[in-house]
């Protein structure tokens, strides 16, 4: 019982010592708690314990069941003009973020969010790309390279001092689509305030913004489980992974335990949502098939 209690009311869980934090990113996992009250039951031979367990199982089910299942099954067909936006964080030092770019163009996306370049790698993102993705827009450690032309570009400060966010509009001869690429400040058990202001503020300025169609994509550094996450996807939605399961995007090795790494998106037909290798990151690159506005 206190299992599906935790599943069900994590959110509301003071976050004293940072126990909210941990509680809300590990939600998902609490469904391990099933087999190990299934073998204490087991070893009781109680017929009651037995039922019991069908608490926290329907009670994960309920709260995760949809999100596991696969957008295949649903998703519409692909238009006749489509846009493929892909998104990785490419983590600072590892000296790959051309390369990631460049497998990334090859995967055959039409526009290209990184997050957490660093000095110079920039620079070399947008040699490699410049024959195919001549438009680009960068804002310190958060870029985006297009193969179509981008306008009304702002940087984003959203509360945190400095820039690590960005807005643009993505132009094509199919519509317009309002992208945000942001890579929000790191969290840590008592230490997320900056995290939770980048996001509260990313949220107000979707909700102001009077597009129809847009996404907002890059490294939230929140799952979808945590409460500083809720208040922006009630307002933008992620579509589920073209395989199902979570789509944990990092850490990439050993393997994946948390999804760090969202597409979120109003107005558009997601006809592909999934996960990527690309470079050396530590985290899995995003990628997502939209059908474009005039479809």
């Amino acid at each position: 019982m206190a299992a599906a209690l935790l599943m069900a009311f994590h959110s509301r869980v003071p976050d004293a010592l940072g126990i909210g934090l941990l509680l809300d990113n590990a939600a998902p996992w609490m469904v391990l708690a099933v087999p190990a009250l299934l073998l204490l039951a087991l070893a009781s031979r109680s017929r009651t314990s037995l039922v019991v367990l069908l608490i926290p199982t329907l009670t994960w089910l309920f709260i995760f069941g949809s999100a596991m299942v696969p957008l295949s099954w649903s998703a519409p067909p692909s238009g006749a003009h489509t846009l493929v936006l892909s998104s990785q964080n490419i983590k600072a030092g590892t000296g790959t973020a051309a390369q990631s770019a460049l497998e990334l163009a090859a995967g055959g996306s039409d526009v290209i969010a990184l997050q957490e370049l660093d000095a110079g790698s920039a620079q070399r993102v947008t040699a490699a790309l410049e024959e195919r993705y001549p438009h680009h827009f960068v804002v310190g450690t958060v870029g985006v390279w297009s193969k179509y032309p981008l306008t009304n570009s702002q940087p984003l400060e959203l509360g945190l001092g400095w820039e690590r966010a960005l807005s643009t509009q993505v132009d094509t001869d199919s519509g317009n689509v309002r992208l945000y690429v942001i890579h929000a400040a790191s969290a840590r058990p008592n230490d997320h305030v900056d995290r939770d202001e980048m996001l509260a503020q990313l949220a107000a300025a979707v909700r102001a913004d009077p597009h129809e169609n847009m996404a907002a994509v890059g490294d939230f550094n929140a799952t979808s489980t945590d409460r500083a996450f809720k208040e922006i996807s009630t307002i933008l939605e992620e579509p589920n992974q073209d395989d199902g399961l979570l789509g944990f995007t990092w850490p990439r090795s050993p393997f994946a335990m948390m999804r760090l790494d969202h597409v979120l998106v109003r107005g558009l037909e997601v006809t592909s949502n999934t996960n990527v290798e690309a470079g050396s990151s530590d985290h899995f690159a995003v990628r997502a098939e939209l059908n474009l506005p005039g479809e």
